[in-house]
């Protein structure tokens, strides 16, 4: 696996789950991190200082994605107290409504997309200018879904933001390809994560809900985190525009039984 030494990365949503286990992942490979939260400061904190116990930097920054001068500020702090930028890694988003299409509010639509689509547009957009302006080079890694390919009911806004957001990373995997800049993206199954936290909590609603996955477990947001130490490293340099999917087989066994 490759090294990332004296690497800064940015990682949004990096307060839990699978953005806190790759940041972890990536300082454990040598790079620094720069953690970025919303709502959960102690969840960023326990990122900070679990990046920390190994031996790298982390900085803390609260900002919204989806607002951009919040990402500008986001960027910034990178390039004043981690001297750089070279990884860019989305991983901040809200999961399905739950809501079926015909119930919809357009505005709530609207604000799971500012998160799962728009907040990832504006982060390229600035880690873009700032890479260009180094002469090209540099990591984008997005994380999706298995609902970026496969629907469900009541998941419109994710389902749509997750499928959005895997065709904008092949769209820039072509802008951005004489840039030098690598751009890919991370498809997971079902992750421990709060995301899934009725799992987390009741060992039967785990159970009934990995019955699906071939493996009949759920992955480890460290399991993604290693995945992204590859897309982040030099070995990957002549992967661009494509989607990893890290689900424990679970598209594989959508045709069953029929």
């Amino acid at each position: 696996m490759g090294r990332l030494d004296g690497k800064v990365a940015l990682i949004t949503g990096a307060d839990s789950g699978i953005g806190q286990g790759t940041a972890v992942e990536f300082a454990k490979e040598g790079a620094d991190v720069l953690i970025n939260y919303l709502h959960d400061e102690q969840g960023a904190q326990s990122t900070r200082t679990q990046v920390e116990q190994v031996g790298r930097r982390a900085v803390v920054v609260q900002g919204d994605v989806g607002d951009e001068a919040d990402v500008i500020a986001l960027v910034q702090a990178a390039l004043t107290q981690l001297g750089g930028l070279d990884v860019l890694v989305n991983s901040a988003g809200v999961d399905a409504s739950g809501t079926q299409v015909a119930d919809t509010e357009v505005a709530d639509f609207v604000a799971s997309l500012r998160t799962n689509l728009i907040g990832p547009l504006l982060t390229c957009k600035h880690f873009i200018r700032h890479r260009r302006a180094q002469g090209g080079g540099g990591k984008i890694i997005n994380v999706t879904s298995v609902h970026e390919e496969i629907a469900r009911a009541g998941g419109a806004d994710y389902d749509c933001g997750k499928g959005a957001l895997r065709n904008l990373t092949r769209t820039l995997a072509l802008e951005l390809a004489e840039d030098g800049i690598n751009v890919n993206n991370l498809a997971p199954g079902m992750v421990l994560t709060p995301f899934n936290q009725p799992a987390l909590d009741d060992p039967e609603v785990l159970e009934q809900q990995t019955a699906s996955i071939p493996m009949k477990r759920a992955a480890k947001p460290a399991e993604i985190g290693r995945l992204a130490v590859f897309l982040a490293s030099s070995d990957s340099d002549y992967v661009t525009g494509s989607s990893y999917v890290m689900d424990g087989g679970l598209m594989q066994n959508q045709g069953q039984g029929a």
